[in-house]
C-alpha cells in the first residue's frame, strides 16, 4: 500500500481543502502517514498571507526531499498559485498546483510517479467561476468539523494578496452544502464550522437567485441531529439583519462572530481600502449586543501599516479597548509583492511593529478576562473535545473555553457550572 503526507499551512480553509485531499487518497486505497515519516508521496499545502508562510512553505518541501529523495513532492495552495515557477524551481517538486484542480491530485501524483518531468496544473484562477465540489471521503481528525462553502474574495484590500491567489467569489450549491452538512452529521461531529475566504459574499455569484449565507445557514439548521452550527470569520458589513436574527433565535446556531477589524482608526481603514469606518462598526457591534448580550465576537487587527503613526496606533488601541471583544487575533503588518500597500510610503520599522504587538496583546489579555469574568457562576453548555493533564476542555456556544476535572468523551455536551478563572478559559464543573 503506498503511503502519503499531507501538511498544512494557513487559515481553516486550507485545512478543510487538504483534509479534502487526504479523503482522496483514502478512497484510492493510500496509507496516510505523518509528514515526519518516510512516505512515498508528499503533499504541501501553502499559504501565502505573508512572507514567514511561503519560508515555511519551502522548508517543508526541503525537509520533504530530506525525508525520502525518491519520493514525489506535490506542491498546492495559495503560494503555488501566484509563483508557480519559484516553486517548480525548487529540487525534488514534481507536481505544482494553486487554488483548483485539486480533484485531480491522485491522477497527477500517479502520474508522476511513471513518467519523467514536471506536472504544473497551475492556470489563471481569475477565469475561474465555478466552486470546486470535492466529495468528502472521511472524516476530519477532530470534534469538530468544519466545511467549506466558499471561495474567492472581490474586497482587494490594500494589504491582501488573496484575490490574486483565489479568484473571484465562488459558493458551494445549496444541495451539495445540506449534503455534506448531513454527512459530517451522520459521522457524529456535534458541531459544524462554516467557512471559506470571503464566506459573507455566500451566494453573490448565484445571479438572479437571491440567496445568501443565512439559505445556507437555514437549511444546515434543517437537519435536527445537527447539535451546534457555528461561523468562521465574515466581514462586519456582511452581517444581516436576517443572519443576525438566526444568531438570536436559533438554539443550535452559536452565539459567536469573528468580524475582523483590522484597524481602530479612520485614516488606516480607509488606507487599507476597508469599506467602513470605526462609527460603522461600532454601531453594529452595539445592535449585535442588544439583540444577543451573551455573544462573543472576537477580531483580528493589523498593526503596524504602512503610515500608521504612534497617533494612529494609540488610537487604534483605545478604539480596540472600547469594544470590549471577547478575543483579539494580532498581526503585524507583512508587505506582500504585488499588492497597493507595499509601495506605499512610510513603512512601519519591524522593531516598532513588535512593540505594538505587544501592547495590543496585553490589552486583549485584559478584555479577554473581563468576558470571562461576566460569566463566572453561570452554567452553560459545553461542547469537550480533548483531556490533557488530567483535565478536559472544550467550547460554550459563545466560545469560552472550558475545563473540567477528569475525563469526559470527546464529542459530548454537557451542561457546567462555571466556577474560577483557569489558564486561558474557565474550570467548571458538570452539573
Amino acid at each position: 500500500m503506498p503511503k502519503v503526507a499531507l501538511t498544512t499551512l494557513g487559515c481553516k480553509v486550507n485545512q478543510v481543502e487538504t483534509e479534502t485531499m487526504e479523503g482522496l487518497f483514502r478512497q484510492r486505497g493510500y496509507e496516510i502517514v505523518d509528514f515526519s515519516e518516510p512516505a512515498d508521496f508528499y503533499i504541501i499545502n501553502t499559504c501565502s498571507v505573508t512572507h514567514l508562510g511561503e519560508r515555511k512553505s519551502r522548508q517543508l518541501i526541503r525537509r520533504a526531499n530530506r525525508l525520502n529523495n525518491k519520493a514525489i513532492v506535490a506542491v498546492t495552495g495559495c503560494y503555488a498559485q501566484i509563483a508557480a515557477d519559484e516553486i517548480a524551481a525548487i529540487e525534488g517538486v514534481k507536481v505544482v498546483i494553486g487554488t483548483q484542480q485539486r480533484h485531480k491530485i491522485v491522477d497527477l501524483v500517479e502520474q508522476a510517479a511513471r513518467e519523467d518531468g514536471l506536472f504544473n496544473e497551475v492556470s489563471d484562477i481569475m477565469h475561474t467561476h465555478e466552486f470546486e465540489d470535492i466529495p468528502l471521503y472521511g472524516t476530519p481528525h477532530r470534534t469538530r468539523a468544519f466545511l467549506k462553502i466558499q471561495d474567492g474574495c472581490c474586497n482587494y484590500c490594500s494589504y491582501c494578496i488573496i484575490p490574486y491567489t483565489r479568484g473571484p467569489i465562488r459558493s458551494r450549491r445549496l444541495d451539495s452544502v445540506k449534503e455534506a452538512l448531513d454527512k459530517l452529521v451522520e459521522d457524529n461531529f456535534h458541531e459544524v464550522v462554516l467557512t471559506g475566504i470571503h464566506l459573507g459574499a455566500y451566494g453573490r455569484d448565484f445571479k438572479n437567485e437571491n440567496i445568501s449565507l443565512s439559505d445556507a445557514v437555514e437549511i444546515c439548521l434543517k437537519n435536527p441531529k445537527l447539535k451546534r452550527l457555528r461561523l468562521g470569520s465574515l466581514e462586519s458589513i456582511e452581517v444581516s439583519p436576517h443572519l443576525l436574527e438566526l444568531v438570536k433565535n436559533e438554539k443550535r446556531f452559536t452565539k459567536h462572530l469573528h468580524l475582523p477589524l483590522q484597524a481602530g482608526s479612520d485614516e488606516i481603514l480607509k488606507a487599507m481600502n476597508r469599506h467602513y469606518t470605526t462609527a460603522d462598526f461600532a454601531k453594529l457591534i452595539e445592535n449585535i449586543r442588544h439583540e444577543v448580550p451573551d455573544i462573543a465576537i472576537s477580531t483580528d487587527i493589523i498593526v503596524g501599516f504602512p503610515g500608521e503613526t504612534d497617533e494612529l496606533f494609540q488610537k487604534s488601541l483605545e478604539f480596540a479597548k472600547s469594544m470590549n471583544f471577547a478575543k483579539i487575533h494580532v498581526f503585524p503588518y507583512s508587505k506582500r509583492k504585488g499588492t497597493p500597500a507595499a509601495t506605499m510610503p512610510n513603512q512601519v520599522d519591524e522593531a516598532v511593529k513588535k512593540q505594538r504587538v505587544h501592547l495590543m496583546q496585553q490589552m486583549e489579555a485584559k478584555s479577554a478576562l473581563d468576558f470571562h469574568t461576566r460569566f463566572l457562576g453561570k452554567t452553560l453548555d459545553v461542547l469537550f473535545e480533548q483531556t490533557h493533564e488530567g483535565y478536559t476542555e472544550g467550547l460554550t456556544s459563545n466560545y469560552i473555553k472550558v475545563y473540567v476535572k477528569g475525563e469526559i468523551p470527546s464529542g459530548e455536551i454537557c451542561s457546567v457550572k462555571l466556577e474560577e478563572i483557569f489558564k486561558d478559559g474557565i474550570l467548571g464543573k458538570i452539573l
